[in-house]
């Protein structure tokens, strides 16, 4: 099982309502400058949306720099830092790494966020749909940063720390292969040889009759040369799926990510009367109109991209439309961003690039899933099998508060 090979497994951030996460750092500041504004008590509490956890006397943390932040309700409450946050499968937003708006902030996740860190999430107690069978991100991921929803225990971190010393992969497994291989056998190489098998949509297609059991399996292939195959696979899709700030190619800078044959012909107008209400897509001119925007070169397969259901690009739109998308938790839900700018349009661009390297991997994922089912692979009796130790989170010296 997948568990076995990670295994410590950790459920994603829930905050309990919507308005702390948004798709600009603009809206999330307009937001907070409206919440702060406030001086009638009950009009504050819910625009903060209180649950029985999180009310406008509960303090808190900044989860980023530790700092600690007074009641919600004073008159000088001091703003959290705002960080990237992996709302969605490919979806990047924003959010305040604050304690105080967050019911389950998951502070494990946050006490190892680093540089290094990528975080794998699936579905590990639910039934798998068509699609990838896993995705990634660098940003601390939502509870159901998969699929939208049946989030669960499902975030695979590579790293159990923020200095990246302590692998998340049951001890004895590197060992292990490094010997049969003849090669060093990293973390990394494990992580990136896991996710060309997992991110194929051939893998939950192969194995869709054996998936209705609730959590992936991995072949793991004692041949050396496939295992390489999958690794460089691997590296370029996990390069490819955090935006290019992961596992980095040699020849590319950090933070780029090539571009495809999307084009944006007819821009997205910048005036608030101009932003977007709506957009729609034509398969047979391969067009998709965001407003008064047009963008060219669209495949059909780009557009029906799918992860267990949820339809990546038509998710993203939704969330920036003038309405915006899902459940309204608070008034400051309604604070939305007044003009639609150029970096969104660049975001959609890199989203629709993203998408398209990713489908023309696939053919070469299918060939070297089949080749690894069909080669000699390791039976569960063979690999090690980890500890209750493993399992269990990591514990940090500092801010033990953090895990009340």
């Amino acid at each position: 099982m997948l568990t076995d090979i990670f295994p410590w497994q950790h459920s994603g951030t829930q905050f309990k309502r919507t308005w702390p996460i948004a798709e600009t750092q603009n809206g999330l500041e307009s937001r907070w400058d409206r919440f702060v504004c406030t001086e009638n008590r009950q009009e504050k509490a819910s625009l903060l949306r209180e649950t029985g956890s999180r009310t406008l006397r509960t303090p808190g943390i900044d989860l980023v720099t530790h700092q600690e932040l007074n009641q919600l309700d004073s008159l000088n409450s001091i703003r959290a830092s705002i960080v990237q946050y992996a709302h969605r499968s490919f979806d990047r937003k924003w959010c305040f790494a604050d304690e105080r708006l967050c019911d389950r902030p998951r502070p494990q996740l946050w006490n190892i966020l680093s540089p290094n860190q990528v975080f794998m999430t699936s579905l590990l107690t639910g039934v798998l749909g068509e699609g990838p069978a896993a995705t990634v991100s660098h940003n601390i991921p939502d509870l159901h940063h998969f699929r939208g929803s049946f989030g669960g225990k499902d975030v695979i971190p590579l790293w159990r720390n923020a200095p990246a010393t302590e692998p998340n992969i049951t001890e004895g497994l590197l060992r292990l292969l490094s010997e049969t291989y003849g090669v060093n056998v990293t973390p990394e190489n494990i992580f990136s040889y896991s996710y060309a098998i997992l991110a194929s949509p051939a893998y939950t297609e192969q194995f869709s009759e054996e998936l209705f059991i609730p959590g992936p399996h991995l072949p793991i292939t004692r041949d050396n040369r496939l295992f390489s195959n999958a690794v460089e696979a691997g590296n370029r899709l996990l390069w490819l799926h955090t935006y290019g700030e992961r596992f980095v190619p040699d020849e590319e800078q950090s933070g780029q990510i090539p571009q495809g044959t999307a084009r944006c012909r007819q821009g997205i107008p910048t005036s608030p009367e101009g932003y977007p209400e709506n957009f729609n897509y034509g398969e047979s001119e391969q067009m998709l109109r965001v407003g008064d925007g047009e963008f060219t070169s669209v495949s059909p397969e780009i557009w029906n991209f799918s992860v267990s259901g949820l339809e990546v690009v038509k998710s993203w739109l939704n969330y920036r439309k003038k309405s915006g998308a899902g459940k309204r938790s608070s008034p400051l839900d309604l604070v939305r961003p007044e003009r639609w700018t150029a970096q969104m349009t660049q975001e959609l661009l890199e989203l629709l690039w993203v998408i398209e390297h990713t489908i023309a991997i696939y053919p070469n994922l299918e060939t070297i899933l089949e080749e690894i089912v069909q080669s000699d692979c390791f039976t569960k009796d063979e690999l090690p099998t980890p500890t209750k130790a493993q399992r269990l989170p990591p514990k940090h010296d500092n801010h033990p508060e953090l895990f009340s």
